[in-house]
C-alpha cells in the first residue's frame, strides 16, 4: 500500500514549530528562571507521546515547566533537579498554579493551625518531595555536605528568593523577602541570614547593621542552633516595624531556628498578599484533559 501524503487530510507535522513564542520579559509564566520554556511547548511534546494517565519524566526539570504541563494535562510526573533553589521554585509554582503543596508542607501548615483534618484534606492534593530535609538531623547533614544547598533550602522554608545564586560575597544578606508597604507602591524589605554553624551576638549586631544599610523593614537569622538569651537581647534592642495598614508592630530583627520552621514557626511579618516581587507569581492552571475536575497528585 502506497500512501501520500499530500493525498493526506491535514498538514504532515514538520520539525520546525514557529507557533510557539519564546518566553518573552513580559510573558504572563515568565518565573525569570534562565533556561525556561513556554508551557505550549511542552504541552505539545506531552500531548503527542503519551495518554492522560502515563507518567512523565524530566530528569533535569530547572524551574518545572515540565511538571506544570504535566499536571495540567491529567499525567503523573516525576521531576529531578540537583539544586534546592530549583525544587522551591518548582513547589511555589504548583502552588499558584494548581493549588497543591508538597507533602511536608501541609503537615507544617497543619502544625503551626493545629488542624490535622486539614493537613488530611490537604495531603490528598499534596506531592511527595524525595531528597529535601525532613528534620533537624537531615538539615545538619545537609548543611555539612553542602551550605549553599542548605542556604537555598532554608530560604525555601520562609518563601525567600536567594540574592546570590552564585558562591560569592553577599554583603551580610542571603535571601529576600518583599512586601507592601503602608503606601501604593512602595514596597519593604525583609533580609535574612542563614548561618548553618555557631552563632553569637556579632552576628545580630551585623544584621543590624545590614538593616541599617539597606533600609529594611525586618531582618531575619535562620540558625541550625537555638539563640542565646545574650542574642536575643541584642535583637530586642532593634525595636519594631509598625504597619498602620494591619495595626501591627513587627520586631525588626527575629530569630528563628531550622526545628521552628520545620514545626510551623513563620516569619512575623505583613502578609505578602499576591506580589509577585519575591517570587514571580505563576498564572493559575486549567485542566486540558477530558474528565479531569480538580488537579491532584499523589
Amino acid at each position: 500500500m502506497k500512501r501520500y501524503l499530500d493525498e493526506q487530510e491535514g498538514n504532515p507535522v514538520g520539525d520546525v514549530w514557529v507557533d510557539i513564542h519564546p518566553v518573552q520579559a513580559q510573558a504572563a509564566e515568565r518565573l525569570g528562571y534562565p533556561t525556561q520554556k513556554p508551557v505550549a511547548l511542552l504541552e505539545r511534546i506531552i500531548n503527542a507521546n503519551s495518554n492522560s494517565g502515563d507518567v512523565v519524566l524530566d530528569p533535569f526539570c530547572g524551574c518545572g515547566t515540565t511538571i506544570a504541563a504535566a499536571q495540567a494535562l491529567g499525567r503523573s510526573w516525576i521531576g529531578i533537579d540537583i539544586t534546592h533553589l530549583a525544587i522551591t521554585l518548582i513547589k511555589q509554582r504548583l502552588k499558584d498554579s494548581f493549588g497543591i503543596e508538597d507533602t511536608m508542607r501541609a503537615k507544617v501548615t497543619a502544625k503551626a493551625a493545629e488542624a490535622q483534618a486539614e493537613y488530611g484534606d490537604a495531603k490528598k492534593r499534596a506531592f511527595h518531595v524525595v531528597g529535601e530535609p525532613t528534620s533537624v538531623p537531615d538539615a545538619e547533614a545537609l548543611a555539612a555536605s553542602d551550605p549553599y544547598q542548605f542556604q537555598w533550602w532554608a530560604l525555601g522554608l520562609v518563601g525567600a528568593r536567594p540574592v546570590e545564586q552564585k558562591k560569592g560575597a553577599d554583603k551580610g544578606i542571603d535571601g529576600r523577602i518583599i512586601f507592601q508597604g503602608d503606601k501604593p507602591g512602595n514596597f519593604e524589605n525583609v533580609i535574612l541570614s542563614v548561618k548553618a554553624g555557631k552563632t553569637g551576638s556579632a552576628h545580630i549586631r551585623d544584621l543590624k547593621g545590614v538593616l541599617e544599610r539597606e533600609k529594611a523593614a525586618i531582618g531575619v537569622l535562620i540558625s541550625m542552633q537555638e539563640p542565646t538569651s545574650a542574642m536575643k537581647t541584642e535583637a530586642v534592642t532593634a525595636g519594631f516595624y509598625e504597619s498602620a495598614s494591619w495595626n501591627r508592630k513587627y520586631p525588626r530583627i527575629q530569630l528563628l531556628t531550622v526545628e521552628g520552621l520545620l514545626d510551623g514557626k513563620k516569619i512575623e511579618m505583613p502578609p505578602i498578599k499576591q506580589l509577585s516581587v519575591t517570587f514571580k507569581t505563576a498564572p493559575k492552571a486549567k485542566s486540558k484533559h477530558a474528565g479531569q475536575n480538580e488537579f491532584s497528585y499523589e
